[in-house]
């Protein structure tokens, strides 16, 4: 048996034919759906074909999931903390398997699929802590014998729309916080990664079958962007988390406000590293190479540009490119490989014209740029010496291209950094304590996310994810990021005799 076939029968996935999966419907029967094929952007084979959900089915999964909302809300928190514990370890069993069909279908490296499938264990556990910490707040009441508190309540039901980059973990992100929160989650995921996804759902079933739980965890797969469109335009769907590029997340944020319905976005990023010049650079270099490089370059936190203090950038472009012509490109799934391949012909395409563009418009190609000529969808990693001011530079290309930029004054880096229409992940490397408070001051960056002394990529699952600016300003994941998944609710009750009311108005019969 293949490592393929291995994979596939591990998670359950030996015979597939659909892509829609509710609880009172089980798995569909219809076969008017569309063909999606699963590529292997390693080797541009196909690894299966998975049948496209209906209209039909999308009716099904809906009316399935608003029932299960219904009986799911009516169990105490810590009940539902439990359940995502048991599906956490229903994950950890099966965590090297997942991990290896993320490298297959999506192209990352075998330790960065391990790393995903990590990534929603830790959620996981997480969320089981969180649902015996959904606090509200007592506040005093200006009237005599009141007591006055807030409280939260669920949603509903919560619709995912998942990117290929993070077919697995994102989704975590958001349906775990949902479980424990009291709701139901349909999930859209990409269809460049429909079998990770289903493969997940299979794992969900086996939980929720096996200890007689509602259907809280439904899917699903279409081949183009229609049932994305109904997730956004439904009014039963109470909640839409969208993660993808910024275009799209503008039309699904203006469909869900028309009907006032709540939308949490995770869209580009533009992340840049400012290396100070008392910057050690044993720290950054490895820290820019892995920002920059994994995923290929396709992760939202991907570090993108490198904003260099004059003093440092020949030795950091030297190391650079030195460290670079080590990276070992091909199968994800080999131990010694550092970076797999795009997703697809179209991201190639698009490196291929950022290369093209990068030095039209006066850049220098210090190394890599060329697409592989071997099956699959791989290229080199590039370094490309930039002004600020290229309109590239200030441009998301979702591959493994990084742009050197030298800056004199710290205040010049920084508002070159805050440049770009993003505002997502950040990082300054430098041993200057008064460098670093004023990167993380009011006047630093304007991401989300901020670091100091390691790089833009690799965030922690207990802080707040998301990001400003056109990166669609959504939290995800830790803090309190909780409460994005249900309704506050302002509580007053009266225990006196008398009917006082507020601001000391006298209303008298």
């Amino acid at each position: 048996m293949s490592q393929i076939s291995e994979t596939l029968e591990a998670l359950g996935l030996a015979e597939l034919n659909a892509g829609a999966w509710s609880g009172s419907y089980g798995w569909s029967a219809l076969e008017s759906g569309p063909v999606i094929e699963s590529m292997n952007p390693s080797t541009g084979e196909r690894l299966a074909r998975v049948r496209g959900a209906t209209s039909a089915d999308y009716e099904h999964v809906l009316s399935s999931a608003l029932e299960a909302a219904r009986a799911w809300r009516r169990v105490p928190a810590p009940k539902r903390g439990e359940a995502v514990r048991l599906l956490g370890d229903e994950l950890r069993a099966h965590k090297g398997a997942l991990g290896s069909l993320v490298a297959l279908e999506n192209g990352k490296i075998k330790a960065e699929g391990d790393g995903e499938v990590q990534e929603m264990i830790d959620i996981a556990d997480f969320a089981v802590g969180q649902s015996r910490m959904l606090y509200g707040s007592t506040m005093h009441s200006e009237r005599d014998q009141h007591r006055m508190y807030e409280q939260w309540h669920p949603l509903g039901v919560v619709g995912v729309i998942s990117a290929f980059n993070f077919p697995v973990a994102v989704w975590s992100w958001n349906a775990f916080l949902s479980a424990i929160c009291g709701n139901a989650t349909v999930w859209k995921p990409s269809p460049k990664t429909a079998l990770c996804a289903l493969a997940v759902q299979r794992l969900c079933n086996r939980v929720l079958e096996k200890h007689s739980l509602p259907a809280i965890f439904q899917i699903l797969v279409d081949a183009g962007h229609e049932l994305a469109g109904r997730l956004a335009d439904d009014p039963r769907v109470a909640l839409v988390s969208f993660t993808g590029s910024t275009p799209v997340g503008r039309q699904i944020g203006v469909r869900v406000a028309q009907r006032l319905g709540k939308s949490l976005l995770e869209l580009g990023g533009n992340n840049a590293i400012i290396v100070d010049g008392e910057a050690n650079l044993n720290l950054a270099v490895p820290s820019i190479v892995f920002g920059a490089v994994g995923t290929a370059g396709q992760r939202c936190t991907s570090t993108r540009r490198v904003l260099v203090h004059r003093s440092r950038f020949a030795e950091l472009e030297q190391r650079l490119v030195a460290a670079y012509a080590q990276v070992r490109i091909g199968d994800p799934l080999e131990p010694g490989t550092l970076m797999g391949p795009l997703i697809d012909a179209g991201a190639v395409e698009r490196y291929r014209a950022a290369i093209g563009a990068a030095q039209t418009q006066g850049g220098t190609l210090l190394c890599g740029g060329r697409v592989l000529d071997r099956p699959g969808y791989f290229v080199e990693p590039a370094i490309v010496r930039a002004s600020a001011d290229m309109p590239i530079v200030r441009a998301e290309t979702f591959a493994p291209i990084l742009y050197l930029v030298s800056y004199e004054r710290l205040d010049e880096a920084i508002e070159l950094h805050n440049r770009v229409e993003y505002g997502l992940s950040s990082a300054v490397f430098t041993d200057r304590l008064q460098v670093a408070e004023q990167f993380l001051s009011a006047d630093g960056s304007d991401c989300g996310i901020a670091n100091v002394n390691l790089g833009t990529s690799g965030a922690e699952i207990g802080g707040a994810f998301g990001g400003e600016k056109d990166t669609g300003g959504g939290r995800e994941a830790g803090s309190d990021s909780w409460k994005a998944y249900m309704r506050r609710q302002t509580t007053t009750v009266n225990w006196s005799a008398q009917l006082p009311l507020a601001q000391g108005i006298r209303f008298d019969l």
